[in-house]
């Protein structure tokens, strides 16, 4: 009796360990090899409003700009220098179409705070530019179209400035704002900032998952994601880090947005990004409006889901740019509005996590550097494929999706018939 008790005991354990490891083999491939079926319609001319290099997208940029000048002539193209300890070629495009007849509404469509993303956001801009700005449009309406804010990431495909400062993050109009604690940071801080140069083949960049569920355990997702993502102001190699100050990005678009804006009654911003959410899905994140505001921009945006930041999985930024926008433009009918465009399903457990992941590797690779140089391309592919995927159907379908909402939106905001 006991040795069969033994025998059932044994084969049990066995069966045990099989199992634990078919899950632990099966979770190592989702989290690392996971692939993406993007199985949308690719037309041809969606993909023409994307360029290969940031220059490339600057001088496309400044093209259409200068061809809108032709038919606008009171439109202004102009730039604004990047102080730069490392390159003196850093600059900020943009274009502004004061409305011909009457100062009523003014959309401001700006791309790339955080600069790698500005390759989606410049073709977003180029839909904008080529397919939707007509005589009609700025009858009533002007337009201010502010592209690659952070010219350093751009050109260097990373997210940050030269000072490591993200953008979204550093938008304040007061200088006491800088002085904001994240209570939440520290205790993570080791686990997303990692010392020492990155070695992608190291156990735990390979089950990097499994640190992460244990900090999920003891912390909560939601919690975990609101202290990684909120924004911090106290480590300057960290991620994340909002600045001990205002970037001279920020400070050279503060009068100009001013200005540009005074005039105006009604006011909305675009922020375009990519990385967060759904695969190949355009997100619409507002940023906190009274409830007559809210039945208004639902209304406007009628027959698409907003994220109004009210269920689990959402998080919340201090210094973003859209806020800072609203603050100049106190007292006016203000909508304020984030495109994003998800990459990764970062919705999701495993999607959330391996965007962590990416971002502290590429942080800890640009910080301390890399152990081989197939580490740092290694790293360099994820991260671009997290902003800018290189799938044609995503490409396309981002830029359908936006083409339709332009198209149903622009209308009724011309017209403030929401």
């Amino acid at each position: 009796m006991i040795k069969n008790i033994l025998k059932f005991l044994g084969y049990s354990l066995i069966l045990l360990i099989v199992l634990l490891s078919g899950l632990i083999a099966y979770s190592y491939y989702l989290f690392n090899y996971s692939k993406y079926d993007d199985s949308f319609e690719i037309d041809s001319k969606n993909l023409t409003y994307y360029s290969p290099t940031s220059v490339e997208a600057q001088n496309s940029f400044v093209q259409s700009a200068k061809l809108i000048h032709n038919s606008f002539p009171q439109a202004i193209v102009g730039h604004f220098q990047v102080p730069s300890k490392t390159d003196t070629s850093l600059k900020i495009n943009y274009l502004y179409i004061p409305a011909a007849e009457d100062s009523s509404n003014l959309i401001i469509i700006s791309s790339g705070l955080h600069g790698v993303e500005s390759f989606v956001g410049s073709a977003m801009q180029q839909l904008f530019l080529k397919e939707f700005v007509t005589s009609d449009l700025v009858k009533n309406t002007g337009v201010l179209l502010i592209h690659g804010i952070n010219p350093y990431g751009f050109k260097y495909s990373r997210r940050v400035t030269e000072n490591n400062v993200d953008l979204n993050r550093n938008s304040y109009l007061t200088d006491e704002s800088y002085q904001t604690v994240n209570e939440g940071y520290p205790l993570v801080k080791d686990f997303i900032n990692p010392p020492g140069p990155l070695n992608m083949q190291s156990f735990g960049q390979r089950f990097f998952y499994v640190n992460a569920i244990a900090q999920i355990i003891e912390s909560s997702m939601p919690v975990l994601r609101q202290a990684v993502l909120q924004g911090q102001y106290q480590f300057a190699q960290g991620l994340y880090f909002g600045g001990f100050n205002q970037e001279p990005q920020i400070d050279s678009l503060i009068p100009v947005i001013s200005e540009i804006s005074n005039p105006y009654k009604s006011i909305m911003t675009i922020d375009l990004h990519t990385g967060y959410g759904e695969r190949a899905k355009l997100h619409l994140f507002p940023n906190p409006v009274e409830a007559e505001l809210k039945k208004r921009m639902e209304n406007l945006f009628s027959g698409y889901s907003i994220d109004w930041g009210d269920n689990a999985d959402f998080y919340t930024v201090t210094g973003d740019f859209v806020g800072m926008v609203g603050n100049i433009c106190k007292g006016k009918n203000f909508i304020p509005m984030t495109f994003e465009y998800g990459t990764l399903n970062s919705q999701t457990t495993f999607g959330s996590l391996k965007s962590i992941q990416i971002m502290v590797a590429e942080n800890q690779g640009a910080q301390y550097g890399y152990l081989t140089e197939k580490d740092k391309a290694t790293v360099n592919e994820l991260f671009m494929e997290m902003y800018y995927p290189s799938s044609p159907a995503w490409r396309s379908h981002c830029i359908e999706q936006t083409r339709n909402i332009f198209k149903d939106i622009l209308p009724k905001y011309v017209n403030q018939d929401f």
